[in-house]
């Protein structure tokens, strides 16, 4: 069954991404990171490119020849999908293809709006029989 972890509380969202997807990596990892749209996916990547000079964090979208062998994938799209290790869901709904995952993470940031979102994915996931662990970035 897929491990569900929830991120609330988290002020800087691209932020989050960019430190669990260099845990990640050091980890042999691999993530999905499911994104509303195109232009979502763009700026995460301009994000990725630019979280320090001497990180990188190797990503492309899902159709990009080399997807196989990346391990960061940005995609707003369900297909196809190259991997089934570590999903992370920045979209306002549940990913439909979600358990297929072995790992999906939800972060969550401080607007009330992404908060109601968040809090109708946990409602989903839990009444679907999933366990969820929940971790306030803020240490509170």
């Amino acid at each position: 069954m897929t491990r569900i972890d929830f991120y609330f509380n988290v002020p800087d969202k691209f932020g989050r991404l960019a430190e669990l997807a260099g845990n990640a990596l050091s980890r042999d990892r691999r993530l999905f990171v499911f994104v509303p749209d195109r232009a979502s996916s763009e700026r995460i990547g301009q994000v990725l490119y630019t979280q320090g000079q001497t990180t990188f964090l190797p990503h492309c979208e899902a159709d990009h020849p080399l997807a196989g062998e990346t391990p960061i994938i940005i995609d707003w799209r369900n297909e196809p999908l190259p991997h089934d290790d570590v999903l992370v869901n920045l979209c306002g709904k549940h990913p439909p293809f979600f358990s297929r995952f072995k790992r999906l993470i939800e972060i969550v940031g401080l607007d009330a709006a992404d908060r109601q979102e968040a809090r109708e994915r946990f409602r989903f996931y839990r009444d679907r029989g999933y366990e969820i662990r929940s971790i306030d970035v803020t240490g509170g």
